[in-house]
């Protein structure tokens, strides 16, 4: 086993002196918020998702929100979502007032079932809410038509997967709503932020108004029709997630990169299945048919009861290991509306055995070569 060297990160940024140039012209300029980088990079995010329109945001956690918003999800409401994900799908749910109902998942993708989701779905269900867990898109071919016959909309929580396809068709324009991430550790970063991509023109504007605090700038639609050319109004509450020009410069550059970021974080899932799918012990991820990714996670599972063991080794061997995701129904904050063990059998399962592998464009074949050789020392 090689020696321990300094720790790498399971996950970090990719920034490069053209995104550092990308910032500093901004600083340098007459903008720093909600200016011409802003539209620029809205209008980049859109050409990624097929030309539908997006919004950006503050955070990931802010696009969940403006996105549930946008689609009036309040009380009496229903989001069927998944519980192997981050806990912000959920919670900015159950801060508008839903209930959430927790589906299982597919025990080899960790991917939201369908079948799972129709046992689950009623009259009150208002959307079913998809996680894009490792990068792969979900089966959104079969949750369209479930949401359609309870009247409900999709949503892809594509915070591992922008630049991702399936059947051809990009993340963002595979479900009614779209939200991404663009967190340091995520495939393109702002630093901190995110976005709402929608398939309807009337929810990207809702999307939009929220976000800048309910503001409507539209005379057409103004209630209070005898003021002056400076008159803007708000009609529903909003909140301030507006991003930047600052991080929308950066993540202009970004998305110019996102093409080379894709190659290589293929690069690193191709050395890693190569090398770790014969290995006693573990599983490597499952994949789905016609599905070309955008790896945000390399998910092993580690068998035999050994995960804590194995995760707390490769960290004393300064490889950075993570798990993703305790079942969002175990935190206290759901336990404590009534949420109990056991509700998605497969989604438990998976979770005690889920480890994920460095994996971001900054590793070197020496680095993955690294974390293979002590994880496979450590299982022998």
């Amino acid at each position: 086993m090689s020696s321990v060297g300094a720790m790498l990160p399971y996950g970090r940024q990719s920034i490069d002196e053209e995104d550092i140039a990308a910032v500093v012209e901004v600083l340098r300029g007459d903008w720093l918020t909600t200016g011409p980088a802003v539209a620029a990079f809205e209008d980049a995010l859109s050409a990624i998702a097929g030309g539908l329109p997006a919004v950006s945001t503050t955070s990931g956690t802010a696009a969940l929100h403006t996105a549930y918003a946008a689609v009036g999800v309040g009380p009496g409401d229903e989001v069927v979502t998944t519980p192997l994900t981050f806990i912000a799908t959920a919670a900015t749910a159950t801060l508008r007032g839903a209930t959430v109902v927790f589906a299982d998942v597919d025990e080899d993708t960790a991917l939201i079932e369908p079948a799972s989701v129709e046992a689950v779905v009623t009259e009150r269900t208002a959307v079913i809410a998809a996680v894009d867990y490792a990068g792969q898109p979900a089966d959104y071919a079969g949750l369209q038509p479930i949401a359609d016959r309870v009247g409900a909309l999709t949503l892809a929580d594509a915070a591992h997967s922008i630049g991702g396809t399936a059947a051809g068709v990009p993340v963002g324009a595979l479900a009614d709503v779209t939200t991404m991430s663009f967190f340091p550790t995520k495939n393109v970063t702002t630093a901190e932020g995110g976005a709402v991509i929608a398939r309807d023109g009337t929810l990207a504007r809702r999307a939009r108004e929220f976000h800048r605090l309910g503001m409507v700038r539209d005379p057409d639609r103004f209630v209070l029709s005898d003021e002056g050319p400076w008159h803007q109004e708000v009609q529903e509450f909003g909140l301030n997630y507006r991003l930047s020009d600052v991080a929308c410069a950066l993540g202009l550059s970004q998305v110019r990169r996102l093409g080379e970021f894709k190659r290589r974080r293929t690069e690193i899932v191709t050395r890693y299945d190569a090398m770790l799918a014969e290995v006693a012990g573990l599983r490597i991820p499952g994949r789905r048919e016609d599905v070309d990714p955008m790896w945000h996670l390399y998910p092993i599972r580690v068998l035999g009861g050994r995960r804590r063991e194995v995760f707390e080794r490769m960290r004393s061997a300064g490889i950075g290991v993570q798990v993703n995701y305790l079942p969002v129904y175990r935190h206290p904050v759901y336990a404590e509306l009534g949420y109990r063990r056991g509700l998605c059998p497969r989604a438990e399962a998976y979770y005690a055995q889920q480890l994920s592998l460095p994996l971001h464009p900054s590793l070197s074949d020496a680095d993955v070569d690294r974390v293979i050789e002590t994880l496979t020392g450590i299982l022998r």
